[in-house]
Parts: C-alpha cells; sequence; structure tokens
C-alpha cells in the first residue's frame, strides 16, 4: 500500500479518538465545574465544650480529640490501625444511629447548601441527596466523601481520555499502546511525504 493511501487510512481511523482526545483534554484544561465535583467535604467541627483528660496507651502514634455536633471523638492511630473512641470510657465509639448521622451531614452540607440539597434517604453510612449527590461517611476517620453527577461525568471523560473504553484493564492498555503506535506511524509517514518529492 503506498504512503499516501495508508496515511489517509490511518488519519481516518484515528479521527474519533483524536477528536476525544481534543474535546475531553479541553475540559481538562479548563476544568469547568471542578471544584463542586471534587470538593473535599469535612465533617464539621466545633470548640470543645468540656475539659478532658486522656491518658494515652503505649501503642498509641497519634491522637486527635475533635468536636462534632454528635459530641466529642476521640481519633487513635496505633500501628497499622486508626480508632474511634469515646474519650471518656475509651471504648469503640457507636456507629451512629440514622437521626445522628442525617445531623452530622446537614451540619456539614450548611456551607455549602446549593450542592448538598435535602436528604432524600439513608443507607447505612451512606447517603443520598436532592441534588443526586452521594455522601458516605468513613466513621473509623470521621471522614465524608461525595460524588456527584458532574464527577461521574468528569471520570467518564478520564476514561475516554486514557482509551479506557471497556471495564478490562488489559485490553485497555493493548487499545492504548495500538492507538500510540497508529499515531507515530501517522507522524513518520507525514514526515516522509513531505521530504518525498510527489510522483
Amino acid at each position: 500500500m503506498k504512503s499516501r493511501k495508508l496515511h489517509k487510512l490511518i488519519g481516518l481511523t484515528l479521527v474519533l479518538p483524536m477528536l476525544g482526545w481534543t474535546l475531553t483534554g479541553l475540559v481538562f484544561f479548563i476544568k469547568p465545574g471542578y471544584q463542586g465535583a471534587y470538593e473535599q467535604l469535612s465533617v464539621k467541627r466545633h470548640p470543645l465544650s468540656q475539659v478532658l483528660s486522656v491518658t494515652p496507651k503505649k501503642n498509641w502514634q497519634e491522637v486527635r480529640l475533635v468536636n462534632t455536633i454528635l459530641g466529642a471523638h476521640l481519633l487513635v492511630k496505633s500501628s497499622h490501625k486508626v480508632e474511634h473512641l469515646d474519650p471518656v470510657s475509651l471504648l469503640n465509639k457507636p456507629a451512629p444511629t440514622n437521626l445522628q448521622f442525617k445531623a452530622l451531614l446537614n451540619d456539614a452540607f450548611s456551607d455549602n447548601k446549593a450542592r448538598y440539597g435535602d436528604i432524600e434517604r439513608v443507607d447505612g453510612l451512606s447517603a443520598q441527596t436532592s441534588t443526586g449527590v452521594k455522601v458516605t461517611l468513613d466513621w473509623h476517620t470521621l471522614t465524608l466523601s461525595q460524588t456527584g453527577q458532574d464527577t461521574q461525568l468528569i471520570n467518564l471523560l478520564y476514561q475516554v481520555h486514557y482509551l479506557q473504553w471497556t471495564p478490562f484493564k488489559g485490553i485497555n492498555q493493548v487499545l492504548g499502546i495500538f492507538g500510540l503506535l497508529l499515531l507515530i506511524s501517522l507522524t513518520v509517514l507525514g514526515v516522509r511525504l513531505y521530504i518525498k518529492p510527489r510522483s
């Protein structure tokens, strides 16, 4: 096959991938909606309402005493694990009830009510809001994570951009390598056609 025809064939093959790379790359450069999609939602801290004296154990490496709308929490990091304890009894602090969980979330939502709206349903330590955002609480570390429809869309664009078009990692790697080889071939053929005089 002549270089010109091969160049044209590879170019046509890469039309859709190049269009996808260009459009998604533009989104990643401008970053529209990133602030809300990847907002670091945190459990709201409040000033400690009482003086608490905690005697650390020998295996404790890090201790944090925080106060939320649910009261005081003792977060302890020891070898290979994190514990969430009651600061008075030093026993594991029980997970919140649905009512307590909602109170904790509403307190966290108060700084950005427009994004999170109202809690529509609760499933364990996860909640779905009226704005389509899913919020999950890690009780051991007392941290929140949030994922909205905008987060899912941006993640999908990442998959398109990096040729993660299937659920299988091996196939995606083959697609990526094949795409790069086609791109290199297109470049080499283009240079060759530029240098080689027309017959």
